[in-house]
């Protein structure tokens, strides 16, 4: 019997409380579509907004910002992007314990390793190119580890979204290439990042 100080719970509280737990729950287990989408996103649509403005459709720039300065920012938006990814990937997977953990961290820990050998490959390599040439081998390489490192994790973590967010990075991606450095700049920009702003945005509303 309740004290005459509290109040007994009603059915329908209790069912609430019930649903704002598994939802906790479910964003602990499953990541912060936030954390995981949106970084990208925001990073995509600056970064390859500029490196859009740098080259134009027609190999003309619109707007007098230098090439290294240009694919500087990008990387720079990257390289703060794949950290909130592997953070994110990090504290998703500390939050179950054995085989689970074990796959996760090493999965958040791929991010990085990825990140660094895409740009010791394209500093390597883009030396030898035109300046359109190296910004589409960077920008080409580094959407080729998120894509891959995309639809692995939604294997791992049995998520469908993430595979299909990687499936269409993977397309877009593919398309800008073949069409040239100032259309991969535009698709990677409008497509690409604000498509991984929406989806964030929409899978934390639907968490």
């Amino acid at each position: 019997m309740a004290d005459d100080g509290e109040r007994v719970a009603s059915p329908e509280e209790t069912l609430r409380l019930i649903e704002a737990q598994r939802a906790t729950a479910v964003r602990a287990l499953h990541g912060d579509p936030l954390l995981l989408y949106t970084p990208w996103g925001v990073a995509w649509l600056l970064g390859f907004g500029v490196l859009f403005l740098r080259y134009g459709l027609d190999g003309v720039p619109y707007a007098p910002i230098s090439h290294p300065a240009a694919l500087g920012i990008h990387l720079s938006l990257q390289v703060v992007a794949g950290a909130f990814a592997a953070t994110g990937i990090v504290r998703m997977s500390s939050q179950v314990r054995g085989e689970s953990s074990a796959k996760g961290m090493m999965y958040g820990y791929a991010w990085f390793v990825g990140m660094v050998l895409m740009s010791v490959i394209c500093a390597r390599f883009s030396p030898a190119l035109d300046p359109l040439g190296a910004g589409l081998l960077w920008a080409g390489v580094s959407l080729l580890v998120v894509a891959v490192l995309y639809m692995a994790g939604g294997a791992l973590f049995g998520q469908w979204p993430m595979f299909f967010m990687g499936v269409w990075v993977a397309a877009v991606n593919g398309l800008g290439v073949i069409l040239g450095a100032g259309w991969h700049a535009l698709l990677s920009a409008v497509l690409l990042g604000g498509g991984q702003i929406a989806a964030g945005i929409l899978l934390r509303r639907r968490a």
